[in-house]
C-alpha cells in the first residue's frame, strides 16, 4: 500500500482535530502514533517523553508493540536515547546491527528491523521522541524522515505545554495552601480623557476596553454584569461551548495561516480539558458558590499560580488563562447578542507575545493598546499584517478603565480617546472596511507604475504571512521584493522543519503565479527574540547576534531554511536574499553554504534549484562602504532603508524617547543611498529600495532621481506611491536629486524636499 505520509501527516489540521477525540495528553499522543502509523503504513509507531529530573525517556503512547510494563530509557541509550541526546534524526535499515541497538525484553520488539526516530523539541529543549519500525528492511527513507520531522514539530508545542501543566501541579501541591483571592478590582473611576501614545499599526478602532493587565494582575470581570438564575447547566453547556469554539479556532487558524499558527490554542485547550482546572470549578458550584464566581475564582487562582512560575514558558500562559475566563462567563450568560470573542473590544494589555496578537487577531479584537515598555518592530509588522490597530502607551492609568467606558484608538497617529463625544466618532472612519477598500482601489489601478514621462518603475510588496498575499495580487503588486522569512520562526513556538518550510514557501511561489519573489533568510536577533531559544544575554542586541550572523552561528538552521528554500524554487526563478551583511566575506560565506546545500541535495537526487540568484540586503554602514565589491559579486542588492537609518545615525528606531532623532533624510542616509545605487548600476545588477521611506511622497522624488526604480512596501501604501510616480518626472528628479545632494544641514534638506 503507498505511503501518504508527507502529503497527510504536514497537514496540521488533522492533528489539530485530534484534539475533539481526546480527554488527556496521553488520549491525544494515542490519537497520534494511531494516525502516524497508518499514513506511513508502518507497523509500529511509539511516542517517548523526557523527563527532565530523572533524564529517562517513558514510553507514553505506542501503536503494534506488546506493552506488557513500562518502558523507560535513559537519554542516550538505544537509539531512541541517542536520537534525543545528539538532537538528530536516527534512521536504520536493520536497527539490531547498530551500535546503539539495545534490547528491550517483552515487547517484541526485534523483530522489526527498519528503524526511524526523530527528536521532539522546542528549540534546543528536549520534550521526547517520535519512532516509527517495520518489519522489511530498509523501509524508512528520507522522505519519511522529513515528514516525521514535521510532526514532532508540530506535537512539540502541545506535548510541552501539558508537561509545563503537570509540572505546575506538582508545585502548587508542594506549596502550603494560599487563602483565595476574589479577583475583585477596587472600583476606580478614571479622569483620562486623552493620551497621546505612539502609533504601531496603522488603523481606527472603536470599542469598550478588554483589560488584560500587565501579565500578573488578578482576572477582574465587570461586578455590573447580571449573572441571575444561572444554574450548573449553565455552566456545564458554557463549558461545552468554550471547548468547540475553541476547537473550531483552532482549526480555521489551521487553514488561513498555516505558516505560522502551528496548534496555537493548544494551550487553551489543554487547559480547558484538565479535570483540574475545571473540577476545582464544579466543586465550587456544587458547595454553593455561583457558577460565575467560581469561575472567577478558580481563573484568578490560575493566573496567579502561573504568574508566580518560576519558569517563563508557564508566565506566558497567563494571558491565556484570562482569555479562557471571559469565553466562558461570556458564555454562561447565554445571550446569542453577546460576543465571546473580542468583537467590539480594545484589548489593553501588557507585555505581548506575537501569538498572543495573533490569538486576538483570530478572536476578531478591534485593537491593541500595549502599556509600557518599547514596541517590538515584530509586534508592529505584525499587527499591520492582520489589519489590527495598535498602539504604544506608557500610561497605566489605561488599566483601571472600566468594561462600560469606550475607547477610541487611532493608530496612524498614536493617540487614544476615552468615551470620545460624537464629534470625535465623527471625525474618524470607525466603520472603514478595508477589504471594500481594496477592492474599490483594485478596479482603478493599472498593472504597472509609470512616471509622467513614461519611465517604468516596479513595485513589488512586502510580505510576512501567506494570508498577506491576497491583498498584494489585489493591489496589482508586481512581485514580492520581500518576503520576511523569520515570522513563522518567531510566531511558532519551535523550530519549522525543513519540511514545513518547503510548503510555506512553495505556497508562496504558487500563489504569486510567476511573479518575482524575494526570500530574505531569517532575520531574527535584536528586538526579534526566538522565545524558545536560549539567547545570549546582549546589552545591545541590536548589535548582537543577529540576522545572517545568527545563521552562521547556527548553520544547522540555515542549512535547513535554504535547503527548504532550493527545494522550494525548482523550475523556478529563485531569489534569496541574506540580511545585515557586512562584507563581502560575510556574502561568500553564505554563497558556499548555499552551493553546499545544492551539491547534497543533488546527492540526494532531491529536486531543487541549483542556481538560484543570490543578493544581500544593505543595511549597514559597512555594507555601503564596500556596495561597489557587493554589486561586482551578488546578482541583486535591495537597500533596507530603516535598518540602514537606525545604524547610520545609531539612532533606535524602537526607542519613543529619541524617535525625533530618527531622520531619515539627514544628508548622511541620502548619499549612503546614492552611492549603493550607483554600484549597482555601474555593475549592471538591479537595486531596490524596501522600506517606509519609499513610501513618503517627499522622499519618493529622491529616491527615483538617484536612479531608483525597484521598490517594496506594504501592500497597502502601493496605490499611494503610483498616484504619487504619474505626477513625477525623472528627469526632473535627477536633477533635483543632484541639488539635494550637495545639501550639507538636515533643516536644508528639509526644505528642499518640502519644496517638491
Amino acid at each position: 500500500m503507498r505511503k501518504d505520509n508527507v502529503d497527510l501527516i504536514c497537514s496540521i489540521g488533522e492533528l489539530a482535530g485530534l484534539f475533539e477525540k481526546s480527554t488527556s495528553l496521553e488520549n491525544f499522543l494515542q490519537n497520534v502514533v494511531r494516525i502516524v502509523a497508518y499514513h506511513m503504513r508502518a507497523a509500529v509507531c511509539s511516542v517517548y517523553l523526557y523527563e527532565e529530573k530523572t533524564q529517562e525517556l517513558v514510553l507514553t503512547a505506542n501503536q503494534g508493540l506488546m506493552i506488557g510494563t513500562n518502558v523507560s530509557l535513559k537519554l542516550g541509550e538505544g537509539l531512541t536515547g541517542a536520537a534525543l541526546k545528539e538532537l538528530r534524526p536516527i534512521r536504520e535499515a536493520r536497527a539490531a546491527q547498530s551500535p546503539h541497538y539495545k534490547f528491550v525484553p517483552g515487547i517484541s520488539e526485534e523483530k522489526y528491523e527498519a528503524f526511524l526516530a526523530v527528536p521532539i523539541l522546542r528549540g534546543l529543549t528536549r520534550i521526547g521522541v517520535l519512532v516509527v519500525q517495520d518489519s522489511v528492511p530498509d523501509y524508512f527513507d528520507d522522505n519519511d524522515t522529513k515528514a516525521l520531522q514535521a510532526i514532532a514539530a508540530q506535537l512539540a508545542t502541545t506535548i510541552e505545554n501539558a508537561k509545563l501543566l503537570m509540572a505546575l501541579y506538582q508545585r502548587e501541591e508542594a506549596k502550603p495552601a494560599q487563602p483565595e483571592t476574589t479577583g475583585k478590582k477596587p472600583e476606580t473611576k478614571s479622569a483620562l480623557r486623552f493620551i497621546k501614545g505612539a502609533p504601531a499599526a496603522r488603523g481606527v478602532a472603536l470599542g469598550r476596553p478588554m483589560i488584560f493587565g500587565d501579565g500578573d494582575g488578578a482576572f477582574v470581570i465587570d461586578d455590573s454584569t447580571d449573572f441571575s438564575g444561572v444554574t450548573h447547566e449553565d455552566f456545564d453547556r458554557s463549558l461545552k461551548e468554550t471547548v468547540q469554539q475553541l476547537e473550531e479556532l483552532q482549526l480555521a487558524m489551521e487553514e488561513s495561516s498555516a505558516d505560522v499558527a502551528s496548534m496555537i490554542f493548544s494551550a487553551h485547550l489543554l487547559i480547558v480539558k484538565d479535570d483540574r482546572f475545571t473540577g476545582e470549578m464544579k466543586a465550587k458550584i456544587d458547595a454553593g458558590a455561583p457558577p460565575h464566581q467560581a469561575i472567577r475564582e478558580v481563573v484568578d487562582h490560575y493566573v496567579q499560580l502561573f504568574a508566580s512560575s518560576p519558569s517563563p514558558r508557564l508566565r506566558e500562559k497567563v494571558q491565556d488563562v484570562k482569555d479562557l475566563g471571559h469565553r466562558l462567563l461570556q458564555n454562561l450568560r447565554n445571550d446569542a447578542e453577546i460576543s465571546v470573542d473580542y468583537e467590539g473590544h480594545i484589548v489593553i494589555a501588557g507585555e505581548l507575545l506575537p501569538s498572543d496578537v495573533l490569538k486576538l487577531s483570530a478572536q476578531r479584537a478591534e485593537g491593541i493598546v500595549q502599556v509600557g515598555g518599547a514596541v517590538a518592530s515584530h509586534i508592529a509588522i505584525l499587527a499591520r499584517s492582520l489589519n489590527l490597530p495598535m498602539i504604544m502607551s506608557e500610561e497605566k492609568r489605561l488599566y483601571d478603565l472600566g468594561s462600560n467606558q469606550q475607547i477610541l484608538i487611532d493608530g496612524d497617529h498614536g493617540n487614544i480617546y476615552i468615551d470620545p463625544d460624537e464629534n470625535i466618532i465623527r471625525g474618524f472612519d470607525v466603520h472603514h472596511d478595508a477589504r471594500r477598500e481594496i477592492e474599490s482601489l483594485a478596479e482603478r489601478m493599472k498593472e504597472e507604475s509609470i512616471t509622467r514621462d513614461g519611465e517604468v518603475v516596479h513595485v513589488m510588496a512586502n510580505i510576512n504571512m501567506l494570508s498577506e498575499i491576497n491583498t498584494a495580487r489585489a493591489l496589482k503588486a508586481e512581485g514580492i521584493g520581500l518576503y520576511r522569512s523569520e515570522f513563522p520562526f518567531i510566531i511558532r513556538s519551535s523550530f519549522p522543519s525543513e519540511e514545513e518550510q518547503f510548503r510555506v514557501y512553495r505556497a508562496i511561489i504558487d500563489k504569486m503565479e510567476g511573479r518575482e519573489v524575494i526570500f530574505r533568510t531569517l532575520d531574527v536577533g535584536g528586538d526579534k527574540m526566538l522565545s524558545y531559544f536560549p539567547g545570549v544575554e546582549e546589552s545591545n542586541p541590536f548589535l548582537g547576534l543577529r540576522a545572517i550572523r545568527f545563521s552562521f552561528r547556527y548553520q544547522d538552521i540555515f542549512r535547513e531554511q535554504l535547503r527548504a528554500l532550493l527545494r522550494a524554487g525548482a523550475d523556478t526563478n529563485l531569489k534569496i536574499m541574506f540580511p545585515m551583511v557586512s562584507s563581502v566575506d560575510d556574502f561568500f560565506q553564505a554563497r558556499d553554504i548555499v552551493r553546499e546545500c545544492v551539491a547534497l541535495l543533488a546527492d540526494e537526487k532531491t529536486p531543487h534549484n541549483a542556481a538560484p540568484q543570490l543578493g544581500a540586503m544593505i543595511e549597514l554602514p559597512a555594507a555601503v562602504e564596500v556596495a561597489d565589491e557587493l554589486a561586482r559579486e551578488a546578482d541583486f542588492l535591495s537597500i533596507g532603508g530603516n535598518d540602514l537609518v537606525q545604524y547610520m545615525l545609531a539612532v533606535d528606531r524602537t526607542n519613543q524617547h529619541i524617535s525625533d532623532l530618527y531622520v531619515s533624510h539627514h544628508p548622511a542616509v541620502l548619499r549612503a543611498l546614492k552611492r549603493v545605487a550607483d554600484a549597482g548600476h555601474n555593475h549592471g545588477i538591479p537595486v531596490s529600495f524596501c522600506g517606509e521611506m519609499a513610501t513618503d511622497p517627499k522622499i519618493l522624488p529622491f529616491l527615483l532621481g538617484i536612479g531608483l526604480r525597484r521598490f517594496s512596501v506594504e501592500s497597502r501604501a502601493i496605490p499611494r506611491m503610483r498616484e504619487t510616480l504619474a505626477q513625477l518626472d525623472s528627469g526632473e528628479m535627477a536633477r533635483f536629486a543632484d541639488r539635494v545632494l550637495r545639501l550639507g544641514r538636515i533643516t536644508e534638506v528639509h526644505e528642499a524636499l518640502q519644496s517638491i
